[in-house]
């Protein structure tokens, strides 16, 4: 029994070895990324392996299940498998000394490898993943050789050998507090070069001031805003604005340093652009809801703010750009964002006179790091995977058939026009409502077109229609309200809209792949004894 006891000891010994040799491979990945970038460091570059790879319905399960949260759930499911990964290694190693190094140079080929085929790789990104690899063999070969092999205890029970001398453990053990301390130094000065490239722009961000509007936009009226609680406030706050993208770590991007570059096919000649130089353009200010198309029928990932920005179609058109209809060669806008992503806007869209910006303002303050800081993308009525790029560096003009942008390239539509749709925000998930006067409340949008009308129907009963909110603009989703004389039960509601050009949304449900989900929300209420 006590032989039995020591193996198992020994055992744990040689996996939290080769846990400790993974901390330190990631260490020094964290370090070395310090002088590449971020998103070069070894669970990073995975991460945006995995998302890239993942094919459609995993990644609209992941957006389904998690929200917002679907990147630390991700990068908390990398540090797992790794760490199952290490002690499996550590175990072997024990018996195996090949192990260790084979190991982990498979853990570096996985990172360098998905680090150099990510959006936006550079050969130089395969370098922190290479550092990890050397440091976690290296480690491992320093743990593994305090432990000698230990022999598994017989089933007759005989007798079998001490398998590690005392001496050995506390050797293993003063070793792997020393790797331990080393791993943890080594992580934080990684993660305070990163922060001091972080806090040049965040610093940047706090003293950009924002020039006025020339053209602002007209003060939202009144009757835009129901007082209906549960219902989603006209203006989404900063903090509660939808975020759907790709970047597992946030890009922060020195103002001071940031450039647009327009470029491509009928462009006479490559143009260069500041912040600065925006802001001596005319400033538009303009209230627009965005729409993620993995947004599902009565999802959340939609929201309204007031953008401040500049015109996107008078840039191109000040650097040369013409849309096809006037002759233009291009028929696709792909912007670049400092990730690596691509998103592909038609180009007779964005130049058809709406009110497609250049914006670095949201709600009255620089655009937040999460929304794109310093500048991003907005064009009213596209879903945001083929115009509402964050962290813009570079605008280039082609054409769909010779350039395929990141979305379109995993099987998603190219033109991307937002469907009109509708949700029920109340009564949703609370307390049952009581018999009476029920109010039923949410928004629609049909950016672009306007919403014109919004039905309720309870149970299988006939189609009614709502209050509608005042109209902001054709580009801004509208609040609704039906006032629902309720006896106790359950019941089901449903919702729909016309927008403006006669449209209705569809009962045929469809998922959001490949451009956009289609279907009525739908929910059940249980109404109580008032």
């Amino acid at each position: 029994m006590t032989n039995a006891r020591t193996h198992r000891a020994h055992a744990a010994l040689a996996a939290l070895g080769g846990i400790l040799a993974a901390a330190a491979g990631l260490a020094a990945g964290e370090l070395a990324a310090a002088a590449v970038r971020p998103e070069a460091a070894p669970v990073a570059a995975v991460g945006e392996a995995a998302i890239a790879l993942a094919p459609v319905p995993v990644t609209n399960w992941a957006i389904d299940t998690f929200g917002t949260n679907d990147k630390p759930v991700l990068e908390a499911g990398i540090v797992v498998v790794l760490v199952l990964f290490a002690a499996g290694l550590g175990l072997l190693a024990r018996r195996h000394r090949a192990a260790g190094p084979a190991g982990a140079a498979a853990f570096g080929a996985v990172g360098a490898l998905a680090a150099v085929t990510g959006p936006g790789a550079r050969s130089s990104d395969a370098w922190p993943s290479v550092a990890a690899a050397v440091a976690a063999a290296g480690v491992l070969a320093l743990l593994a050789g305090r432990l000698r092999a230990a022999p598994a205890p017989r089933s007759d029970g005989a007798a079998v050998a001490e398998p590690a001398a005392p001496a050995g453990r506390r050797r293993f053990l003063t070793a792997a507090a020393a790797t331990a301390a080393a791993s943890a130094g080594a992580g934080l000065l990684g993660r305070t070069l990163h922060s001091a490239d972080s806090a040049a722009a965040a610093a940047s961000r706090s003293a950009l001031a924002l020039p006025a509007a020339d053209a602002a936009a007209p003060p939202v009226p009144p009757g835009a805003r129901l007082n209906v609680p549960g219902l989603a406030p006209f203006i989404t706050p900063n903090d509660r604005f939808y975020r759907i993208d790709t970047a597992l770590r946030v890009p922060r991007v020195d103002a001071e340093r940031w450039r647009l570059r327009i470029h491509g096919a009928g462009v006479p000649r490559p143009v260069t652009w500041t912040l600065a130089d925006l802001f001596t353009r005319e400033v538009v200010e303009r209230d627009i809801t965005l729409a993620c198309v993995s947004n599902p029928v009565g999802g959340t990932f939609v929201g309204n703010a007031r953008w401040l920005g500049v015109r996107l179609d008078g840039v191109l058109r000040e650097a040369g750009v013409r849309p096809p209809s006037r002759g233009g060669p291009a028929d696709q806008l792909v912007a670049h964002s400092v990730d690596g992503m691509t998103l592909g806007s038609p180009l007779e869209t964005v130049m058809d006179g709406r009110d497609a910006l250049l914006a670095f303002g949201m709600n009255g303050e620089p655009l937040p790091f999460a929304h794109g800081f310093p500048v991003r993308m907005v064009v009213p009525g596209l879903y945001g995977y083929v115009s509402a790029c964050k962290w813009l560096t570079e605008l280039e003009l082609t054409t769909f058939d010779a350039f395929s942008a990141y979305w379109t390239d995993r099987g998603w539509a190219e033109r991307g026009p937002v469907k009109t749709q509708s949700r029920i925000d109340t009564p949703r998930g609370s307390a049952p409502p009581r018999a009476g006067l029920v109010p039923v409340a949410g928004v629609a949008w049909a950016q672009h077109t306007g919403i014109d009308r919004v039905e309720v129907r309870v149970d299988d009963g006939p189609w009614q229609e709502a209050e509608l909110a005042e109209e902001d603009t054709a580009d801004t989703w509208r609040q609704w309200r039906f006032d629902w004389r309720a006896e106790p039960g359950e019941y089901r509601l449903q919702v729909r809209a016309t927008d403006r050009g006669g449209r209705t949304q569809p009962a045929e449900e469809s998922g959001t792949a490949p451009d956009g989900a289609t279907g009525r929300h739908t929910v059940t209420v249980r109404v109580v004894d008032a």
